[in-house]
């Protein structure tokens, strides 16, 4: 089901921006949510995990979800081995967001995949994917937009905005997000 196609549905004239069908799967998963979800104690991660994918998200039975995160279509959603979602994100996924193993997206941040064309006449709803790659960290309160990918190990600290992509072992912040510096691992002795 392409959920975009708004087909002869005009919004600027009344129409829906979406099928009836989808936006009736939006309310039931909305529903569900609240009531079996979102209230749910960080030690129910496995119940939160089976809901998620009840309703076609790909989901790592080591993925970490908590119950205030705020989810718009679980369809869209991939959670990599030892992924983080933490308390009041919110994921927009109007197309699919992708979060490899190990990725960290903090409490208050927004992953937005969803927007307008602000140049068409109908202010049409666009959709563009995003990909949190392994060992990435989206800190609180950041914002990263429709397309980008936040490369392997990057860091967009906390209240920063991404609307492009970040490169990989790299540390950005601000509105728009900047280059501060590399990022250096340190790994504990093996001896």
């Amino acid at each position: 089901m392409e959920i975009l196609d708004a087909g002869s549905h005009n919004p600027l004239e009344g129409g829906q921006t979406f099928p009836l069908r989808f936006l009736l799967i939006r309310t039931l998963w909305d529903l569900t949510w609240l009531l079996l979800g979102a209230w749910t104690p960080p030690p129910f991660a496995a119940w939160r995990r089976l809901i998620l994918r009840l309703f076609g998200a790909k989901v790592s039975p080591t993925a970490l979800v908590y119950g205030s995160t705020r989810i718009w279509y679980p369809g869209h959603l991939e959670l990599g081995d030892y992924c983080q979602i933490g308390p009041r994100a919110t994921l927009y996924t109007m197309a699919k967001i992708t979060i490899d193993d190990y990725a960290i997206v903090s409490q208050g941040a927004h992953l937005c995949t969803g927007s307008h064309d602000i140049e068409s006449a109908y202010f049409q709803t666009i959709a563009k994917p995003i990909r949190i790659k392994t060992r990435a960290w989206v800190a609180a309160d950041a914002f990263v937009g429709p397309g980008v990918v936040v490369g392997e190990g990057a860091v967009l600290g906390a209240c920063g905005v991404a609307f492009r992509d970040l490169e990989p072992w790299t540390v950005y912040a601000g509105n728009p997000a900047k280059l501060i510096k590399l990022r250096k691992v340190r790994f504990p002795d093996a001896g």
